[in-house]
């Protein structure tokens, strides 16, 4: 039994659809609850973290290079470095941890 892969494509392309458009047809006026205004402020936040966060951690060979280079980011951010200094920090830690790493264990 083969499957349709146009079948999948457009059962994708109508939840995301749906997703986006939704709100748009059913939410009409301006939403005044303040908790509901925080909350949708922040979710593409947190939905960036979600996918981000195990990827920073799994894609390095070893994941201890990942947590350092994890550590390091959020330092080199806390204290206002710009994202182009905090992504040469990380890849730095996971050069130099990925060299030590094998001489250790």
């Amino acid at each position: 039994m083969t499957h349709n892969p146009y079948i999948y494509i457009l059962i994708m392309f109508g939840v995301t659809y749906a997703i986006r458009v939704l709100p748009l047809t059913l939410i009409k006026k301006q939403i005044k609850s303040q908790f509901l205004q925080s909350f949708l402020y922040y979710v593409p936040y947190v939905t960036l973290a979600v996918m981000t966060f195990p990827a920073i951690i799994n894609a390095t060979q070893s994941p201890i290079s990942g947590v350092c280079a994890l550590l390091v980011g959020i330092i080199a951010a806390w204290f206002g470095a710009s994202l182009f200094k905090v992504a040469m920090f990380s890849c730095a830690v996971v050069f130099i941890a990925e060299l030590i790493i094998p001489l250790v264990l």
